[in-house]
Formats: structure tokens, sequence, C-alpha cells
């Protein structure tokens, strides 16, 4: 079913402008008679944030941006999925054009700007699927025009914690000005207390959901010193490394490459990457990390995770890979697995971090 998804939506989406494309994607999963997947390998299986992951793959935040299509996309054989970003009231977003593929690096630049049904919204779609399986997490976000934005991401705590297997504290989307100063250490150490104090108000029998931040690829290794010191001394559960740049090395497609945004896929992998080491030398085993940036292949995914990632997160690579990448990479994995001689993933987790962080800096 999945070969025969990719064999005939695919083409028809690339031809389709990129936001509408999305758009068709959400609706065939919606309406797509997918299956179950075929139960995962134990060797795959993840202990992190308290939570048990079938198997280490997962969607990134920005696909499903108002859990419509949870299920389906669970069914697709991902070990878990983030829907959001959410914001507390519901909001447009930028104006279109927001969306643009850059065929030639497999490459995606996107200015979004946290479009959102809203909270209730969002919570209602959530509370709805109760008692399924799986694991879901939720992105939050700040609305463009608020004016404490850390009492945005106490709303969407209180209001979603019930119905979510974590959170993800979302401080670095480039697409909503000053969204990124939440980086900074006075800012971030004030968000992360009422945040955390939020979270366990909404705890239901004494059960605390797990607690992400995620930060942006883009940071100073000054600052990074500072967030990840931070959240070591909040204790929050893990972090995602990580968002959008908005940097550009050296892209072949130069028209497209001047709009403003985010650029993800390929092109990330480099400085995701080295992020992601240095975030894990830094937390020093404090909490799990999720490796997130250009993934389009096996290889790419088993690089993440040696350089400090317990789970790992796509979106761009199925844009150019199709969702056959996600059975691709766990059969990668395991291949990878046996040849290190590796009982399990963990093994590998973070075994190349320190030759990474020794590398030049990705240009």
């Amino acid at each position: 079913m999945i070969g025969l998804f990719d064999h005939l939506v695919r083409p028809l989406l690339r031809r389709l402008d990129p936001e509408a494309a999305h758009g068709l994607a959400l609706h065939a999963l919606k309406h797509a008679p997918l299956p179950r997947p075929a139960a995962d390998d134990e060797k795959l299986r993840v202990e992190a944030f308290g939570l048990t992951f079938p198997n280490p793959v997962g969607l990134a935040a920005g696909f499903d941006k108002h859990a419509e299509v949870i299920d389906p996309l669970l069914r697709l054989g991902f070990g878990f999925v983030e829907a959001g970003g959410v914001t507390p009231k519901p909001q447009p977003g930028n104006p279109r054009p927001r969306l643009f593929r850059l065929d030639p690096d497999e490459g995606i630049i996107n200015r979004y700007g946290f479009n959102s049904d809203g909270v209730a919204a969002v919570a209602q779609r959530l509370a709805a699927r109760a008692g399924a399986p799986g694991i879901v997490g939720i992105n939050l976000g700040s609305n463009k025009d608020t004016v404490d934005r850390a009492a945005d991401y106490v709303t969407c705590v209180a209001a979603l914690a019930p119905h979510v297997g974590f959170l993800t504290v979302n401080i670095s989307s480039p697409n909503t000005a000053g969204l990124r100063n939440l980086q900074q250490a006075s800012a971030l150490d004030d968000l992360l207390a009422r945040v955390i104090e939020a979270r366990d108000r909404a705890a239901e029998g004494g059960i605390r959901k797990p607690l992400l931040l995620k930060i942006a690829p883009d940071l100073s290794l000054a600052d990074l010193d500072d967030v990840v010191g931070i959240a070591r001394r909040h204790r929050i559960d893990g972090m995602i490394v990580g968002n959008t740049t908005l940097t550009r090395p050296d892209l072949r497609d130069r028209m497209t490459s001047i709009e403003q945004g985010g650029l993800s896929g390929r092109p990330l992998f480099p400085l995701s990457t080295r992020m992601l080491a240095e975030t894990y030398v830094r937390a020093e085993g404090a909490f799990p990390l999720i490796g997130v940036g250009g993934i389009d292949s096996g290889a790419a995914a088993f690089a993440k995770i040696k350089a400090g990632a317990s789970l790992i997160q796509l979106y761009s690579g199925l844009v150019f890979r199709g969702v056959g990448l996600i059975g691709t990479i766990k059969k990668d994995l395991l291949d990878f697995m046996r040849i290190g001689r590796l009982d399990q993933l963990s093994d590998a987790v973070g075994r190349d971090a320190a030759a990474v962080t020794a590398e030049p800096w990705p240009a």
C-alpha cells in the first residue's frame, strides 16, 4: 500500500504548488485505506523520556499542523508523530506563497508563521482519539500578536497535556518575529519555570508529561552553553535539535534560495548534525535528544544517532523520497546494527559526538 501511495500520489504532488501539494497529501491520508503496519523489530525499540518507542523514526512537527491525520501517519510506520505547532488563538500565518521547494538541492524553505487552528480545535481532535495506540507529541507555539509569549505556552500546556505523550516548547521558529529571543538566557529561564509549573499542574494521576525544548541550529556555541545549562537546571526531559536555519549554504537553486524563511532538507544536515553533537556533549547524559534536519536515508539517520540522537525526526525527506523512506530507514538501521554488532540502538548514541565537534565548522 505504501509503495502504491508513492507511485500514484507523489508524481502528482510534485507537479503542484508546494502548499497545495501539502494539502492534497493531508487529504489523501485522511481517506487512504492504510492497514496497520507490521510490528517493528524489537532491536529498534527505544526507551526515552519515560516512554517506549517501537522504533526511533518520528515525524517532525510542521506536517500535521492541526492534528488532523495522526492515526494514518502512525500507520505509515512512524515510531511517533509530533503534531503542531499550535498557538492559543487561531491565526492564518504569513501570506502565500510561503513554501518553496529547492529541487536541485532537495531542500525546502518555509515561512508559514505558525498558521494554526488554535488550541481549542486541536485539543478537541486529540481528545477524540483518546485510548488510540501510538505515541503523539504536540509542538507548542506563540501567537504573532501576543504580549506575553510565555503565557501562550502555559495556555497550550494546560489545554493539551492531558491528550498527548509529550510536549515540545518550540522557541526556534524563524518565522515569528521575536520568538527566537526566548532562547536568550533570562527569557528562557523564566519561560521554562512557567511551563514546567503548568505541566506539573496539568498532571493527571501524578503522571507528568515529558517536556522537550526545540532549539535553532543557528545558535552560537556561547548561547548553546546557556540554553543547555538552563535546560539542565530546570530538569527538562529532552531537547530537539533543531529547527530550520536562516543561513544559506552553497545552494544550486540560487533563485529560490533568496526567499525569506527557514531552510530544511538535505542542505540542513551538516549544520543540524554539528549542533546535535555540540548539544550532546554539553548535556552529558542529563536527558535524551531528538535529532532533526536533513534525514533522507538510513545512513543519515544513523549518523544522527551516532552524533547524539536517541530518536530522529524527518519531514522534508518525505517530499523527495516518499513515505517508503520510513521503512527504508528502519531496515538500514537494523543492517547498521548487525554490521556493528550492536544489540540495541542506544549502544550507538553519541559514539561519534566528540569527533563531530572536532571537525571544521560546516560551511
